[in-house]
């Protein structure tokens, strides 16, 4: 971790821009732009800071590197961006992707993606991450000169994979449930924390009626006047402070949803691992084909029913020196075969020991990172309670002087 690029390098997403342009169809568009600057952290320089380099990015310039890295890094669990759209928002939240408040909350999301990419062992040393913040022009160019999305594996392949893996390890089988379920739970706290917001909302807002009422009020007494205006003026303060408290929490929120689509990128893993095993698996069932025509053809015997068989008994045997000339393919295409078992059994090997290091990584990340986001969220709803103490509290002392 010393290493890393976030211990070397100050990494901010510091503005957001609203611009207007034409896309790959020619047809004006809006979009947002986002300002990545960085600096290089002097460790020797005293007194002296390294000049801010700086470059602006499109949302789907985000979605381009995490489709690169996640297909270039397949046995790692590659951080999640922020959403595209408003979801789980209270109703009184703009979903609107263009809305100021989301943008702003986006933006933060993505600087939070760049500091988890940068603050990664192996992600942090990727050469087209590392042209993604320093580079602005020709970009594009450098990842789809990769050939990343050649190495892609197909969703129809992946399905096929899943229900076809005759031995799959249990420790990805439950790793695969697991993030089912925590993308589960996560969905319905998202939820419930959507609705209670709601209801705070509401609260919240009724409490102006008090105010309004109590303003009322004290324009007909004289000498309970002065208190009541008081009490009511408290009461404003306290339905108005709710936009700005819920706005706070929807950040809160972000949170619990960056391990929401983190679920998805633990399913990655295991669907990669499911398509090794398939390859792993077809290619032995290739090899033990092939042996048992071997064996046959330099016995002369038939082990089971074939089209082949059916053939030579029709149009009559091959001569020596065909079934000597087939032998010898076939010679060949095991001693291949083998090779390249052996290849996919070592790599598959490598693949779950990497993986599965990265997910010990990720596990610990998780816990503390979902702890602190929790305790958070507890806190602001002990000091929202605190406000409300407060206001009636206030509101006790008005009544009392009157």
């Amino acid at each position: 971790m010393e290493d890393c690029l976030a211990k070397k390098m100050e990494i901010t997403v510091s503005e957001a821009e609203k611009r207007t342009g034409r896309n790959a169809m020619n047809i004006q568009e809006t979009y947002t732009a986002y300002l990545i600057e960085t600096r290089a952290v002097e460790s020797q320089s005293e007194g002296q800071c390294a000049p801010v380099e700086s470059l602006w990015r499109r949302y789907s310039e985000f979605e381009l590197l995490r489709n690169y890295l996640s297909v270039t890094y397949s046995h790692i669990v590659v951080p999640p961006l922020p959403e595209k759209r408003a979801d789980f928002v209270w109703h009184k939240l703009s979903a609107d992707n263009m809305d100021p408040d989301f943008v702003e909350r986006r933006r933060i999301g993505l600087e939070n993606f760049l500091l988890r990419v940068a603050s990664h062992p192996v992600l942090c040393q990727d050469k087209i991450f590392y042209a993604f913040l320093m580079q602005e022009g020709g970009w594009k160019e450098m990842v789809n000169e990769t050939g990343f999305q050649l190495k892609a594996d197909s969703r129809l392949k992946a399905l096929n994979a899943t229900f076809r893996v005759k031995n799959p390890d249990k420790r990805f089988t439950e790793l695969k449930h697991y993030s089912d379920e925590l993308q589960s739970v996560i969905s319905h706290l998202l939820r419930v924390r959507a609705r209670v917001a709601d209801r705070l909302y509401g609260v919240y807002k009724v409490h102006g009626n008090y105010g309004r009422v109590f303003s009322e009020w004290s324009a007909i007494e004289k000498e309970m006047g002065d208190g009541l205006q008081s009490a009511g003026h408290h009461m404003d303060v306290y339905a108005a402070s709710i936009d700005d408290i819920l706005e706070e929490e929807e950040h809160y929120a972000d949170q619990l949803k960056e391990y929401l689509f983190y679920a998805e990128a633990l399913r990655a893993v295991c669907r990669k691992h499911e398509l090794m095993q398939y390859d792993l698996e077809m290619a032995a069932q290739d090899l033990t084909s092939k042996k048992q025509q071997c064996e046959e053809l330099a016995t002369g015997t038939v082990r089971t029913f074939s089209l082949k068989g059916m053939t030579s008994k029709l149009f009559g045997q091959e001569t020596p020196e065909q079934r000597e000339a087939k032998i010898k393919v076939l010679e060949e295409q095991i001693q291949e075969g083998e090779e390249q078992l052996k290849s996919k059994n070592l790599e598959g090997r490598d693949f779950v020991k990497s993986a599965w290091a990265d997910i010990e990584r990720f596990k610990e990340q998780k816990n503390h990172d979902l702890k602190e986001a929790l305790i958070s969220y507890a806190v602001m709803q002990i000091s929202m309670c605190k406000k409300g103490i407060q206001v009636w509290t206030n509101a006790k002392e008005c009544f009392s002087k009157m």
